[in-house]
């Protein structure tokens, strides 16, 4: 007994977490290291991914949406430009958590919904990184800037921190999928009336700070929402699968919380 409970690490340096929550926390990590090294490992290089980056301006022009220069200037050089770059920066890396925790306390099957959706359009995007590698507007040599990097102190093609990201995976644009995703779901959780659509509206205003940045095209942002719609389609079936779990269980599985 005594050896058993030396072995215990201290109380001090035990995660402030539930099993169940850290269970959650460790399929997170999991999901988004294997998701991150399948993306390097599928990596373009660059001239075919501007190739493809100038497939999908004439593409956009032909269909009269090419607007991503014209959205730059139009918000060059004024603060609500300095709010889309940082907009870009907390997407990912803070709202989506944010947001995941808030739902697993205030609505535990939203939780589940905007989890399966977030792992599964993960899955979906992998193979079109590496089938359709796009250089983002900033890198296509089109005339678009890097407003992030010439900004703020974040240098979006810095090797360390292209060492975090795939800079030719802009197809599809998951700031854009994920945020319409996180809008629903908070929509759908949150009481106040007032709330509840501006929630909603991080969609849009994700899509117009990527669009802004020189991040990603009109075509990117589709292609982010169509995966994002997939993934919950994938993610709802998933959930729908109930295995048989043997009487000594080791957590909760990607379709049970």
């Amino acid at each position: 007994m005594l050896a058993a409970s030396s072995l215990r690490p201290p109380r001090v340096l035990r995660l402030p977490f539930s099993p169940r929550a850290r269970a959650q926390i460790g399929l997170f990590l999991f999901a988004y290291l294997v998701y991150s090294a399948a993306r390097f490992v599928t990596i373009g290089d660059l001239p075919s991914a501007q190739d493809h980056a100038h497939w999908i301006v004439n593409l956009e022009h032909s269909l009269h949406i090419g607007v991503e220069s014209s959205v730059q200037q139009a918000f060059s050089g004024t603060a609500v430009m300095w709010l889309l770059n940082h907009i870009y920066l907390i997407a990912q890396l803070g709202v989506i958590p944010a947001a995941l925790i808030f739902l697993y306390h205030r609505a535990p099957e939203l939780y589940k919904t905007l989890r399966n959706t977030i792992l599964a359009t993960w899955l979906i995007s992998v193979p079109v990184y590496g089938l359709f590698p796009v250089a983002p507007p900033r890198l296509a040599d089109i005339g678009i800037t890097d407003t992030i990097t010439t900004t703020t102190s974040f240098d979006m093609s810095s090797s360390l921190t292209t060492s975090f990201y795939n800079e030719l995976a802009a197809v599809p644009s998951l700031h854009v999928g994920f945020a319409v995703a996180v809008g629903f779901a908070l929509f759908a959780a949150i009481k106040h009336p007032v709330l509840r659509w501006v929630a909603l509206m991080w969609g849009p205003v994700v899509g117009l700070a990527v669009v802004a940045t020189g991040n990603h095209f009109v075509f990117d942002m589709i292609a982010g929402i169509v995966a994002s719609v997939l993934g919950y389609g994938l993610g709802a079936a998933a959930g729908r699968i109930r295995i048989r779990r043997p009487k000594a269980s080791f957590g909760p599985t990607f379709a049970e919380a």
